[in-house]
């Protein structure tokens, strides 16, 4: 099997050529599907306003919007996926209309001549099977084939998606692979009937650049071999201008731009398309001043994370061998500065974060505000206050039960318990506005924030609580893990002006963890690269950035260009 062209070479070639873009070809008029006045409403309340759109045999289609603009809401519709919505309008597919035919009928068209990709696979994917059975399943169910002869196949698509070590792969569950892998074992199920038509939504969102280049070029191999249409719905302009032939702009329910990706990105017409694309992130930090007498707020020597592996056969009812997760790393965090960690999934960086929070064992020295780690949570609580966390995903970080009070307000009763409720609820509702939620001014806004659960809120808004709850006790470290990756364009814009602003206001240093160069230029001073464990280069963020030294740097750098 051909190996899957690297991030790197994909960087430097034009768009990936599509099944409408061969010599002497055009798009087939016929089309695929025909969508007129889609209306999507949720007891009562309109929320995709009247679209019209349609799609020919082999053409890729971009549905490019912010969060809650609709595009979501409008491919799961076209397959009625979506639970208490009222949907009127027509989906002409095949000359039958997805909206009215019948349940069972539309069941035998989902995953035959329609199929998806949802955006999260660990959510997506059953966790009490293997990936292997999943994908079986689809071609049992929906060709009939023999148990054994679909299992084979199973393993020959997983093969295919570019999963090494398919055979074995294929037994494993969910958990048990990477993210990258996770996506392409959903890639696989999706394609596994061949598709005539292609939903993928948000296919590359909190991968790695090298991996959104796989998945990229996966998609177009499969896509070009296969001659399925593909309905990309993505906030991932780059990944637009890469893959798509046209492109719709949505918000708020409606398509306000559509043409040619090329037409569009070069002469936006609609005052929103042209946001979307001027949303990238904007460096406004205090540049960092050389002080030998500064002390680092965090410094580590020789620091070493390592987890157990069990061994096969005998030996390992003995003993145990090891994964080498970090190696020998040394950094050092200034007062009032950001060090930004790089690098690809599995490179380790996410593993030095845990370390630095205390929350892994190391060898190695590792200081913290001048102090170590303890080895018992009532020597720890000091630092514990000294270092707080902002994680990835703050849909799931955040508690569902708890309210916006009891969440941002947990802190000041472990650390501060002496305040008294009204004194928390003051501190709480300081730490909300801080971060830009609610007003002053509006006393009644501010008390019906308080009552809310984080899932009443948008995912820009659930980050800015997530900061609110690790800075009411003020701390002097942010760990940074991702804190962007998940949102969209203007939103990650935002909550980095946000950073932005209390680094400057509060002297907060910040540990950053991305694998987005683009968030790295923004808000970096100094820049670790890490790869498989180790520290691959290092130094002042506009030195390793304009003049990379190490070869694998330069390849992360070619892939976000």
């Amino acid at each position: 099997m051909k190996a899957p062209i690297s991030d790197s070479e994909l960087s430097t070639l034009p768009p990936v050529e599509s099944h409408a873009d061969k010599a002497g070809q055009s798009l087939n008029p016929a089309q695929l599907i025909k969508v007129q006045s889609l209306r999507v409403s949720f007891a009562g309340k309109e929320v995709v306003h009247g679209i019209d759109f349609s799609m020919a045999p082999g053409e890729r289609l971009a549905l490019v919007g912010e969060s809650g603009s609709g595009k979501t809401v409008t491919a799961l519709s076209l397959l009625r996926l979506v639970q208490s919505a009222d949907l009127s309008g027509k989906a002409m597919f095949g000359g039958r209309d997805l909206l009215t035919i019948p349940e069972r009928d539309l069941r035998t068209l989902r995953g035959q001549d329609i199929a998806m990709i949802f955006q999260e696979p660990m959510t997506a994917l059953n966790p009490l099977f293997t990936v292997g059975d999943q994908i079986a399943e689809v071609l049992q169910l929906k060709q009939g084939l023999p148990r054994m002869q679909c299992a084979q196949a199973a393993i020959k698509l997983l093969a295919e998606t570019g999963i090494p070590d398919a055979r074995r792969r294929a037994g494993a569950y969910p958990h048990q692979l990477s993210g990258g892998q996770r996506q392409r074992a959903m890639i696989a199920m999706a394609l596994a009937c061949q598709p005539k038509l292609l939903l993928a939504d948000e296919p590359t969102t909190a991968l790695d650049v090298t991996l959104r280049g796989q998945i990229l070029e996966l998609l177009a191999s499969f896509q070009a071999k296969n001659g399925m249409a593909v309905l990309l719905i993505t906030h991932d302009l780059n990944l637009v201008r890469r893959f798509a032939d046209r492109v719709l702009v949505m918000e708020n329910g409606h398509i306000v731009e559509q043409g040619k990706v090329a037409d569009v990105f070069s002469c936006p017409k609609h005052p929103y398309t042209r946001r979307l694309i001027d949303s990238k992130p904007v460096r406004d930090v205090q540049e960092a001043v050389a002080s030998a007498s500064q002390t680092p707020v965090m410094q580590a020597q020789a620091l070493r994370v390592a987890y157990p592996t069990p061994l096969k056969g005998i030996k390992g009812w003995f003993k145990h061998a090891e994964f080498v997760a970090v190696q020998g790393a040394d950094f050092s965090l200034a007062p009032a500065q950001t060090l930004g960690v790089v690098g690809e999934s599995g490179s380790g960086k996410s593993t030095l974060a845990l370390a630095s929070l205390g929350l892994l064992p190391f060898k190695g020295e590792l200081d913290v505000t001048g102090r170590k780690w303890g080895l018992t949570s009532a020597s720890n609580k000091a630092l514990r206050r000294a270092v707080q966390v902002v994680f990835q995903d703050p849909f799931s970080s955040l508690s569902p039960r708890l309210t916006v009070q009891e969440i941002v307000g947990e802190g000041l009763q472990v650390h501060e318990p002496e305040l008294s409720p009204v004194e928390r609820r003051q501190r709480v509702v300081q730490a909300l506005m801080d971060v830009g939620m609610g007003s002053e001014q509006d006393t009644a806004e501010l008390a019906a924030l308080l009552q809310r659960y984080p899932h009443e809120f948008s995912g820009g808004q659930r980050q800015r609580l997530a900061i609110a709850r690790a800075l009411i006790i003020n701390p002097r470290v942010l760990v940074l893990d991702e804190p962007t990756s998940a949102l969209d364009v203007t939103i990650q814009k935002q909550v980095l002006q946000l950073l932005q602003r209390l680094q400057r206001e509060r002297g907060l240093s910040y540990l950053l963890i991305t694998h987005d160069v683009e968030v790295i230029r923004a808000m970096a001073h100094h820049v670790l690269v890490m790869k498989d464990g180790q520290i691959v280069e290092s130094g002042p963020a506009h030195k390793v950035l304009t003049h990379p030294v190490h070869d694998y740097t330069r390849t992360l750098l070619a892939a976000a260009a």
